[in-house]
């Protein structure tokens, strides 16, 4: 049960980067993308290649698995930040799609649907260690970063954006630049966590990185509170936590859990929109901040 327990708190601590880092482009500068899950697979085929071809240094697969998806969501970015609203979120479903079919095919570098098997377990300075702890560090890392940057002009240029861009435009502000970075910033982060998964789970295919992932991390920023610090990790604990909570039912067989987790995620966006859009701690704030 310890080792259960372990292996659901280091994925909630890397879901919970997943969900942190999309919320500094959904939440704070209102850029909708629904293929988060395609700069998580960069990283962790990174991650797990650095391992297997390298050395399994959970440091060094983390750094370059984020420079990689960071460096490679601006060449991917830059050209779709030019439209705005549900066209980047149509342009964002185009590279999750491409990216599907490329993790699939490129054998030599992913395993094709086969995956990659006999990833190292995380090693830092020769010394085998825990996932949870390095994905713990990891996410207070973001949060400090994202805490830090939110407080600051680059975070208030990003609200101004996300709530009028044309006023932003107009006042001066190098919109594009900071869409630009946001989007960096969260593709890195999300590298990040890709790297910390192939290490954890010792294993990675195409399967984790598919459209209903995208989805599934999106979800867990919305339920949780978009732009809020803490709203995502709600999310990520919740949406994570409902599988093994659904697995444990006894009227549930087994094969039919993952439709019914289908079903409660929609369900669940479907009543947060209704009756707490802004999410369960995006209401809390609110709540805190009017009192």
């Amino acid at each position: 049960m310890i080792a259960y327990l372990t292996n659901l708190a280091a994925l909630a601590a890397i879901f919970g980067i997943l969900a942190s880092t999309l919320n500094v482009a959904v939440g704070y500068a209102g850029i909708f993308s629904v293929a988060h899950a395609v700069f998580f697979g960069l990283g962790a085929y990174a991650g797990a290649q650095i391992a297997l071809v390298l050395v399994p240094d959970a440091l060094l697969a983390m750094l370059v698995a984020g420079l990689i998806s960071g460096v490679l969501s601006l060449c991917l970015a830059l050209p779709a930040l030019r439209v705005r609203g549900e066209y980047f979120v149509a342009a964002s479903l185009g590279l999750q799609m491409m990216a599907t079919t490329l993790f699939s095919e490129w054998k030599s570098v992913t395993g094709g649907i086969g995956g990659l098997t006999g990833i190292p377990r995380p090693h830092v300075f020769g010394v085998e260690v825990g996932t949870l702890p390095l994905a713990l560090a990891a996410l207070g890392l973001i949060l400090l970063a994202t805490a830090a940057l939110m407080r600051g002009a680059f975070g208030r240029t990003l609200r101004s954006i996300r709530d009028a861009e044309s006023a932003a435009e107009a006042l001066g502000k190098n919109v594009a630049a900071a869409k630009a970075l946001a989007v960096a910033f969260a593709c890195a982060g999300a590298g990040v966590a890709g790297a910390l998964f192939a290490l954890h789970m010792q294993f990675v295919n195409v399967e984790s990185f598919n459209l209903d992932q995208s989805v599934l991390i999106m979800a867990m920023v919305i339920i949780g509170g978009t732009g809020t610090l803490l709203g995502p990790l709600v999310g990520a604990v919740i949406l994570l936590s409902l599988p093994a909570g659904l697995a444990f039912l006894p009227f549930i067989p087994a094969t039919e859990v993952g439709a019914v987790q289908q079903m409660v995620y929609g369900l669940a966006m479907t009543l947060l929109m209704i009756f707490r859009p802004a999410g369960l701690v995006g209401d809390l704030s609110r709540g805190k901040s009017m009192a």
